[in-house]
């Protein structure tokens, strides 16, 4: 920072220039290849989740792709079946109750 900061004060020297830039370009590639990776690893989930193709999810490579692909699953019917519910029955109280209370005797 206090490079920069010295090469805008006095006159340029345009060899710095020309290492800066270069370093630019080395640290500029790797910095792409992190944040596709952050936003290709979920929409690959998502698009799994949904029953697409997870290589749907390169779409959000090329530029608006990722407006298409968020169109498709918003718009679209997820081809997931829901799972099974297990049915569930209440558990009878604690000793077992008579099923009828008795009756006084008849006469």
């Amino acid at each position: 920072m206090h490079y920069l900061a010295l090469i805008l004060q006095n006159q340029p020297d345009p060899e710095a220039i020309r290492n800066m830039a270069m370093a630019m370009l080395a640290i500029f590639p790797l910095i792409m290849l992190i944040v596709l990776a952050i936003i290709i690893v979920p929409t690959w989930f998502v698009c799994k989740k949904a029953g697409f193709s997870p290589w749907l999810s390169l779409l959000v490579i090329v530029p608006l792709g990722g407006m298409v692909l968020l169109y498709v699953l918003a718009f679209s019917e997820w081809r997931v079946v829901p799972v099974a519910q297990p049915g569930w029955m209440p558990q009878p109280p604690y000793p077992p109750q008579p099923p009828y209370p008795p009756q006084p005797p008849q006469a």
